[in-house]
């Protein structure tokens, strides 16, 4: 059962987004702050688990590792900030695209690489170990990273409170990653044994906040259906196309650009969801309206990129 969902998240993330479609409120639980934990929504907490999850598959060695980082991982980790935000803020220009959705579409471009990648990287036979240190090395400069682009680059539609976003960052990306870290050192066979399990939980997890955001966002997305799936389809074909050709300019190999390329394309959606979700995040808009559109395209961008990323691995699996 692990192994069918994990291997099949591209169909599940879609068919999760059309039954959230056809009956949102199976779906929109997860993510309208109706139901709270400890005073925390259930979104929050969701995107904790997921954080943590990754954390328990790391050990403080990785950690050293990074220091002596080949040179592949630093092109791939430089392209991800680079190529996804700069993207992001230009097709938000050159569509016009309303404020709420440009500033969604900018925050999810300067979000890190998701882990779904890994497994696209694999399908891909793509080098599986540069695909996951550059996930966990683009997770971890997020936290100061996202912050900084977002208000930057939004900052031409709304004013981005970046202290907020940074600890919204270091509450829901840091703190479970490390946590996740240290469970690992201190139980590793109990961490071993729920790690197991977790990549699948994650995915789950995402469908399900992917599904609410567009079941909630129903209305949004029919209104700005052709802006928002054209502006997030290109996003993502740019990275997955400009992650590939800059990797070989810089002179790396085949299978490191190949690698490069869906790190670069698949962003962690369902973290720039849930950020776009956050009181915070949306009282910086003028209108409820604006705040509305904000998450949406995060959480098209999710189908978008396990589509892509798919139909491209499959490609070159063929090609071996």
């Amino acid at each position: 059962m692990l192994r069918i969902i994990t291997n099949n998240f591209a169909l599940l993330t879609v068919a999760g987004v059309g039954l959230a479609w056809l009956y949102p409120p199976a779906f929109t639980w997860m993510t309208d702050g109706s139901i709270r934990l400890a005073g925390q929504p259930l979104l929050s907490l969701a995107l904790g688990v997921v954080m943590l999850a990754m954390g328990l598959t790391l050990t403080f060695a990785d950690y050293r590792a990074l220091a002596q980082m080949p040179r592949a991982l630093l092109v791939g980790v430089g392209l991800q900030f680079f190529v996804m935000p700069l993207s992001g803020f230009t097709i938000a220009s050159a569509l016009d695209l309303e404020p709420g959705l440009a500033v969604g579409l900018i925050l999810v471009a300067c979000c890190p690489g998701g882990t779904a990648s890994n497994i696209v990287t694999f399908i891909a036979r793509g080098n599986v170990t540069l695909s996951v240190a550059m996930t966990m090395v683009s997770t971890l400069a997020a936290v100061a990273l996202t912050p900084l682009l977002t208000g930057a680059l939004a900052g031409a539609y709304v004013t981005i409170d970046r202290l907020s976003l940074l600890l919204n960052m270091v509450g829901i990306v840091l703190v479970p990653v490390v946590l996740g870290t240290l469970l690992n050192r201190l139980f590793p066979r109990a961490a071993a044994r729920v790690s197991a399990g977790l990549p699948a939980v994650a995915i789950v997890l995402v469908i399900w906040i992917v599904g609410g955001i567009v079941g909630g966002a129903k209305a949004q997305i029919i209104a700005h259906a052709g802006a928002v799936l054209l502006a997030t389809f290109l996003l993502h074909a740019s990275g997955f196309a400009l992650g590939y050709v800059l990797a070989k300019v810089l002179g790396l190999g085949e299978i490191e650009a190949r690698t490069i390329s869906i790190e670069v394309g698949m962003q962690n959606s369902g973290l720039g969801s849930g950020l776009a979700k956050t009181p915070a995040f949306a009282a910086q808009f003028a209108t409820a309206t604006q705040a509305a559109l904000a998450p949406v395209p995060a959480a098209i961008s999710a189908v978008w990129h396990v589509v892509i990323g798919s139909l491209l691995a499959g490609w070159w699996r063929r090609r071996g």
